[in-house]
């Protein structure tokens, strides 16, 4: 034949006969000798790569019975036992009732250019990964900063600290009731605020009423107004807290120490959305987000008499506890570095390091008062640092511990832990923002640790 003598390796099919010819070439390109090939189908269908085989054959079935055209790129196995890439083209006869007779075509040898294209392909494939990387790595910082700006400077990276921050962005976008739980000085304030800046309500400012600073008589005044003669001294109207913030957020602090006789009318105004000012027989309709703080067990206060049941159960709807100082020690030196930072900024002084024997003393203290205790201590002290060295005016002694007290061991702080999780995840387990991945950890690893624990859904 006329093919034997082509540049590119030719072959020919006969397809009633189910013979193939293989020119000299496209022997030699795959490493044989001539006729050293099987003359059938069979033997190009074997040496096609598993990858290419289904393919390949199926566009030679479209070329045969839809007469499309045929040109494709396919790996075929050389006698060496390596795989070389082919572009390959072939045009089938017909006889003259529309039957494939014959398929004729070549193959031309493109490893050298298809390697490169792989690597290319693979280069692309890697920036592409890169870039993901570092779009991921932007999307994190970024979170970093919000946390450590968005949240009113609640300064920490604890897993107490954490879990706070994963509370407040949980909650923070809907309208529901949030109770702040703890001590005195653990910055509940700042979590209200956070909660706030990321609502959509952040367009109005956050109100802000403390129940504990007012004297009892002119609490219901503060937070639901009065009209001009309501009671002596009443010259004019006055507009109440709940009026302000109406399409935005209350923030009600210390709403433990809110007169008993006070609570109903707070219960109906976070139930209905309605009160009246006093001396008005007016109802007035507000829309307002209820976030409360207390420092008090309200539960405690609830069983002796001092708090109504069914506001603390409209209250503690999402609660939140902020954990004390002595709790998240991690978040000291961060803490530390923040407020001498931001003191020695306003007292225009320079101060530029902490000794060691300073940040223990700091670190071994059991803090009461909490961060607004640290805050205190670090103002005096860079007051009374004349140099670039931080140096302590108060004397903060290690408290006695109290050796009858009953210390926890380490299942049950972390039994505890995990049940916090999961009470707060409804006990979902894995998945997205489930107790696992909240943890850190491994499903399985989790629910082994539960099964050790004996951590089970009540």
């Amino acid at each position: 034949m006329a093919l034997a003598g082509a540049t590119d390796g030719l072959w020919d099919w006969d397809i009633r006969s189910d013979t193939v010819f293989f020119s000299d070439r496209f022997c030699e390109i795959l490493g044989y000798l001539p006729g050293e090939l099987p003359g059938s189908m069979d033997s190009f269908r074997n040496k096609l790569h598993p990858e290419d085989s289904k393919a390949t054959w199926a566009a030679i079935e479209r070329h045969l019975q839809e007469r499309a055209p045929f040109i494709t790129e396919y790996r075929l196995g050389t006698k060496s036992g390596e795989y070389r890439w082919f572009l390959s083209r072939a045009q089938a006869r017909w006889d003259t009732e529309g039957n494939a007779v014959s398929l004729s075509g070549w193959i031309q040898d493109i490893t050298d250019r298809k390697l490169t294209e792989l690597n290319l392909t693979a280069a692309l494939s890697e920036i592409k990964k890169l870039k993901e990387q570092l779009e991921a790595e932007r999307a994190y910082l970024q979170e970093e900063i919000k946390l450590e700006y968005n949240h009113e400077n609640i300064i920490g990276g604890s897993n107490e600290i954490n879990y706070v921050f994963y509370k407040v962005e949980q909650i923070a976008a809907s309208d529901t009731t949030v109770l702040i739980l703890g001590e005195t000085g653990t910055g509940k304030e700042l979590v209200a605020r956070a909660i706030h800046g990321l609502s959509m309500r952040n367009n109005r400012a956050l109100v802000k009423i403390n129940c504990a600073t007012l004297p009892s008589n002119l609490i219901e005044s503060e937070l639901f107004g009065h009209e001009k003669g309501a009671f002596t001294g009443a010259h004019a109207t006055h507009v109440g807290r709940f009026e302000v913030a109406n399409h935005a957020t209350l923030f009600l602090d210390e709403i433990g120490e809110l007169p008993l006789e006070l609570q109903p009318k707070l219960l109906r105004v976070i139930q209905d959305g309605e009160f009246e000012r006093l001396g008005s027989p007016h109802m007035i309709k507000v829309d307002v987000r209820i976030i409360a703080a207390t420092n008090r067990n309200l539960e405690e206060e609830v069983r002796r008499g001092r708090f109504r049941e069914d506001l603390w159960y409209r209250l503690n709807v999402f609660p939140i506890t902020m954990p004390p100082l002595r709790d998240r020690l991690d978040d000291i030196p961060l803490l530390v570095d923040f407020y001498v930072k931001k003191i020695s900024k306003r007292l225009g002084k320079s101060i530029e390091s902490i000794s060691k024997t300073v940040m223990d003393t700091l670190l071994n203290y059991h803090w009461p008062g909490n961060v607004r205790e640290l805050e205190n201590v670090l103002e005096r002290a860079v007051i009374n640092s004349s140099g670039p060295k931080l140096h302590l005016v108060d004397e903060l002694k290690k408290p006695h511990k109290d050796l009858t007290t009953a210390q926890k061991t380490l299942d049950e702080v972390e039994r505890d832990y995990i049940v916090r999780v999961l009470e707060q995840t409804h006990w979902k387990v894995s998945g997205k923002n489930g107790a696992a991945e909240i943890l850190g950890i491994d499903r399985s690893t989790l629910r082994a640790r539960m099964r050790k624990l004996g951590i089970v859904k009540s």
